[in-house]
């Protein structure tokens, strides 16, 4: 990164709907400017770079020589995450992709081998992880003993996938609590689980901890009217609820101690903070400026919810208990 420039200079590949809604406004805000916009639709690369600023491109290599700014990042199919990482990277510019960071765990990891072995940072956008009751949710479970967590909950739905790969319910809507599962109780030792044809599953989790977890997960509710329940219990009457990924209630010791209920209806994305988009992309630039090879959701964490997610889908289509094994860089 050029230290001279505070605000780092970023190329973004990718100039749909989401990625214009999500994640284009925040980039400013996040203390970083846009010099590179690249879509294969020259019409949404012009709009986005009239909107947001930078030049417009169909190219990414060529985006990269000319512009040779200080990250790239990648907001399309998750079937090109890992190869427009592994280019960016290998060229030296360190990358954020969108969520999953591949379509794969064998293509995330290799994607995390090719970061560590250039030194550069490697960031998935696993946004719920940033996002306010999520923190707080994890700052919580940290300030007690590993031993003391008892169990961990979700009910999580969405409204009808029509499970055509590589979008599918599991991979596309349910990552995010696998995700979240694993990053709020740590590494994940076996499933179990049950599908009603895809579009319903009923997971069990053992954590390495000792804990354990469940995943209700289903397409037959709604994207209006959210579905998002979390409920977290510790040893000695410590508990603590999340509600639709911005209300908590929790108690110590079998008494209220904290409660939080946001002013506003935030569920659909009306505010970078409460659903992390900003919190996110500030996280990495401020890793740019800092040198930092790690964020709250790099590669190599993202690649762990890929290999938690294939078990998912094994134990599911097996009916077997799946051990969960990671590989090491």
């Amino acid at each position: 990164m050029n230290h001279s420039n505070p605000d780092p200079r970023l190329c973004i590949v990718g100039a749909g709907r989401l990625s214009t809604d999500r994640i284009y406004p925040y980039i400013g805000a996040a203390g970083a400017q846009i010099v590179g916009v690249c879509d294969l639709d020259p019409e949404r690369a012009e709009r986005n770079a009239r909107r947001f600023g930078g030049r417009p491109y169909r190219e990414v290599a060529g985006m990269l020589a000319e512009q040779k700014p200080d990250a790239l990042v990648v907001c399309v199919g998750p079937e090109a995450h890992a190869t427009l990482a592994t280019l960016a990277l290998k060229l030296g510019y360190p990358v954020y992709t969108e969520k999953p960071p591949a379509v794969c765990s064998a293509d995330a990891l290799e994607v995390a081998r090719v970061a560590r072995k250039a030194g550069l940072l490697c960031t998935t956008a696993f946004k719920k992880r940033y996002n306010q009751a999520y923190t707080r949710a994890k700052q919580w479970i940290e300030q007690r003993p590993a031993d003391d967590l008892l169990s961990l909950s979700f009910d999580y739905c969405s409204a009808a996938y029509d499970n055509q790969p590589p979008r599918t319910l599991l991979n596309d809507f349910c990552i995010h609590v696998i995700d979240l599962a694993h990053y709020l109780f740590g590494a994940v030792e076996s499933v179990f689980a049950f599908t009603k044809d895809h579009h319903a599953y009923a997971v069990s989790l053992r954590f390495a901890n000792g804990a354990v977890g469940t995943l209700n997960m289903n397409d037959g509710r709604s994207f209006a009217i959210p579905t998002e329940e979390v409920e977290i219990s510790a040893r000695g009457g410590c508990f603590m609820t999340v509600h639709n990924s911005s209300s908590w209630r929790i108690a110590e010791k079998n008494q209220p101690s904290e409660w939080r209920e946001p002013p506003t209806f935030t569920a659909l994305g009306d505010s970078g903070r409460e659903t992390g988009h900003l919190a996110e992309i500030e996280d990495f630039v401020a890793a740019l400026r800092e040198g930092r090879r790690t964020t709250r959701s790099d590669i190599y964490e993202s690649y762990k919810t890929m290999v938690l997610y294939e078990a998912i889908k094994r134990a599911a289509e097996t009916s077997a208990v799946v051990k969960v094994h990671y590989e090491a860089l």
